[in-house]
């Protein structure tokens, strides 16, 4: 009977796919406790978007929290991160310098082993990359990213099958990569069966024997076991399972149910089952306040057709939930398909999944293809690498033009170590100048979170974390509680405010209030809006009603009323007012800068004049909502 090793990706994948990372670490330190006294010694433990979500939502530092997985886990224990290339552990591509400290720093707050995948298999993305993970004392293991395509998306047949994958391992061998292991990646959990055997097949022919192969997926779309058993029938000898409540559905199958099914087969898992259930009964109890949402633990069979990892559905629907959009999903999940099918088939995984949705998400608020997410463009244009095949013409030549950008074909590295924005030099500058420390880490903060990183340093970043709200729990354990909904008609801007159980629900955050009787009705006081530190407490599930977006006041006849307010083009947060009330600005300057679905946007006045600033930092608001007035 042949024994299939297997990692435990809970705690990185299964906390990214299932509550986008925002998980505080002393919640779950019990359940890592209790994993490794069930004999599990081989354990994903961060990497990925589970570097950046401590300094953006929980106020962790993750360099601490690798530290203390480490000690807890003990010197035994493999513990393994992921890295995505050249991009490292951000959206955005980074420096050579930048690319070794990533290595150097991971090593000395005891990673093991560290897998290294760039969303678009361009060979030339994995070369410096897995250079510095060996050179740092790391094992590396070379990830190969799937996922299928929808029918006639491709019809030449020429890309995401068996021998594609094929002709890129070999690509890394001929490039002479040192690896230790090979991985096939899939994201979005949308391979075939079919197509896994194959190419764990054809890579089994490749690699000498003693290679190890992983195969990784999710069960987005229900038929992850199906292709687990076809990739160890095929010569895997490890698989990627998590435990309960953030396994299936958007997360990878359950240890539990792998070793169900491999029952009286020819495979089996070493693992003591009873261990393997305490630990997720004491698991289970660490995470009961966080909120579920429900689309992780689900299946959606039409994922193949917009396909999407778990990691960025959950995280998704989670930021269009805050906003009380999230009734537009279905209409941004339908233009994801055409996004993947015009941009040139990367694989979906961050950071490319991430560049799918933002475009698909501005496609359906903004207009098909009237504002291009910074990153989508950048991709088509060439600036991640090349993609697997030519993206559209027509929408490169879009995005050329309203990036400002030429399309390239530029090694990356070349281009990041040019660029004067990028690298350490530039981190450094950027720390002195907020009177910050220049140390390896802080550099590291500073070069891959941004000025959120910056922010998080100064101690002036938020805490974001979705927990059951009080009210929910009532309702769980009484009942139905008594609501009421009003419309509130603030500066022009209508919105729908669900009163419940003392609470107000407004865009997904929630505040405390007292409503009173008075002769032509109720009146509703409530505090200010507490500032983005506050507002720790998750958005209620069901979510806040979307407020209806009303657009900026204005008379027919008097064209100057049209420039007189500055509103906000879609959903998201404010996340930094640029002036103050008061001050002057002038036609064309940037007042703003919105964030929404992790993008980060320009918002500019329309005329000259004296601002009263209306919307403050971490204020979460709507389409047409009135940021500022001009005077």
């Amino acid at each position: 009977m042949k024994k299939i090793n297997f990692m435990v990706t809970a705690f990185r994948d299964g906390f990214q796919s299932v509550y986008g990372g925002r998980v505080f670490m002393k919640d779950y330190l019990p359940a890592l406790e209790a994993v490794r006294d069930a004999g599990i010694m081989h354990i994903e433990s961060g990497g990925g978007a589970m570097f950046q979500s401590p300094f953006f939502y929980t106020g962790e530092n993750s360099f601490a929290n690798m530290e203390l997985f480490r000690k807890t886990m003990g010197a035994d224990a493999n513990l393994q991160t992921l890295a995505r290339g050249v991009n490292v552990v951000g959206l955005d591509s980074q420096s050579s310098d930048i690319i070794a400290l990533h290595a150097r720093l991971f090593k000395k707050y005891g990673v093991s082993t560290i897998r290294n995948f760039d969303a678009l298999n361009d060979v030339n993305n994995l070369i410096y990359s897995g250079k510095c993970i060996k050179e740092a004392g790391l094992r590396h293991e070379v990830a190969i990213t799937m996922m299928s395509l929808a029918p006639g998306w491709d019809k030449d047949n020429k890309v995401h099958n068996p021998e594609f994958y094929a002709s890129v391992l070999r690509g890394i061998i001929n490039a002479g990569i040192d690896f230790d292991s090979v991985c096939f990646k899939d994201a979005s959990g949308t391979s075939t069966p079919y197509t896994v055997y194959k190419t764990v097949g054809l890579a089994r022919k490749i690699l000498a024997p003693e290679v190890n192969i992983t195969f990784h997926t999710h069960d987005t779309a229900g038929t992850s076991v199906a292709c687990y058993l076809a990739a160890v029938r095929a010569g895997a000898n490890t698989v990627d399972l998590s435990l309960s409540p953030v396994s299936g559905g958007t997360g990878s199958p359950d240890v539990i149910t792998m070793w169900h099914t491999l029952r009286g087969s020819d495979f089996s898992l070493d693992v003591d089952i009873e261990k393997v259930i305490k630990a997720e009964e004491v698991f289970k109890e660490c995470m009961k306040d966080y909120f579920l949402p429900p689309e992780a633990t689900s299946v959606d069979p039409r994922i193949p057709f917009a396909p999407m990892p778990g990691g960025a559905l959950t995280a998704n629907t989670q930021m269009m939930r805050d906003a009380g959009i999230l009734d537009r999903y279905e209409e941004v999940f339908k233009n994801m398909g055409e996004c993947v099918r015009r941009g040139g088939f990367g694989t979906s995984v961050t950071p490319v999944s991430q560049f799918y949705f933002q475009q698909a998400f501005n496609n359906t608020m903004i207009g098909p293809w009237k504002r291009f997410a910074e990153g989508y463009g950048k991709m088509v244009l060439g600036y991640f690498g090349k993609t697997p095949m030519p993206p559209d013409k027509e929408i490169v030549k879009m995005a050329g033009e309203q990036l400002g950008l030429p399309p390239t074909a530029r090694p990356v590295l070349e281009l990041n170590d040019a660029d004067p924005k990028k690298g350490r030099q530039a981190a450094e500058a950027g720390l002195r100048a907020a009177r910050l420390p220049v140390t390896d880490e802080n550099v590291f903060i500073c070069a891959a979170c941004g000025e959120k990183g910056i922010m998080f340093l100064l101690g002036q970043s938020a805490v974001s974390v979705r927990k059951k709200s009080d009210s929910e729990t009532a309702s769980a354990e009484t009942g139905p509680a008594s609501a009421q909904t009003l419309e509130v008609t603030l500066d022009g801007s209508k919105f729908k405010v669900r009163l419940e159980n003392g609470a107000a629900f407004v865009n997904g955050k929630s505040y405390k209030v007292t409503v009173r009787p008075e002769a032509a009705g109720a009146a509703l006081q409530a505090p200010a809006p507490a500032p983005a530190q506050a507002a720790l407490a998750a958005p209620a599930a069901p979510p806040a009603p979307r407020p209806e977006a009303a657009p900026a006041p204005r008379q027919e006849a008097d064209a100057e009323n049209d420039v007189r307010y500055v509103t906000s083009p879609f959903p998201g947060m404010v996340f930094r007012t640029l002036t103050k009330s008061g001050e002057k600005v002038e036609e064309g300057q940037v007042v703003f800068i919105l964030e929404a679905m992790k993008m980060e946007s320009e918002i500019i006045t329309r005329k000259s004049g004296v601002i009263t600033v209306r919307a403050q930092q971490g204020d979460q608001v709507q389409t047409g909502q009135i940021l500022a007035e001009i005077s």
